[in-house]
């Protein structure tokens, strides 16, 4: 059994230079001690907020930066490019139609970061 993940929970992304937490709209009607999370709260500076700077060579601003100076890695502000839904959630609690997200659930950022869940915003509530 994992932890149901609420706003305010603690996130890291693996090229982020620091950690983040989540935003989760009061939408869905659910709260566990705070909103609860379903896998579409996935929405870059909605839900997912900048984790400071970025290392990713993907990543254009990063890129460019790392050109200008010669090659020498530069990382630049961290933009969130989070397309898809959170993987793979508790399909078997729903929370707004839609899987609830757990603690172990990941995000895939299009600049090549992976986004974990570190701290959930609770743990009280197990799904």
């Amino acid at each position: 059994m994992g932890l149901l993940v609420t706003a305010g929970a603690v996130l890291n992304c693996s090229f982020g230079l620091a950690p983040s937490t989540l935003s989760v709209l009061p939408l869905n009607r659910v709260n566990a001690m705070a909103p609860a999370a379903n896998i579409m709260d996935n929405k870059p500076c909605v839900n997912i907020l900048p984790f400071g700077m970025c290392s990713s060579i993907l990543n254009p601003t990063v890129a460019a930066a790392t050109a200008a100076a010669l090659g020498v890695p530069t990382p630049m502000p961290c933009v969130p490019v989070t397309l898809a839904p959170w993987v793979v959630g508790r399909p078997t609690i729903l929370i707004g139609n839609l899987p609830a997200l757990d603690k172990d659930s990941i995000l895939m950022c299009s600049w090549g970061g992976v986004i974990q869940i570190t701290v959930p915003g609770q743990v009280v509530v197990q799904v």
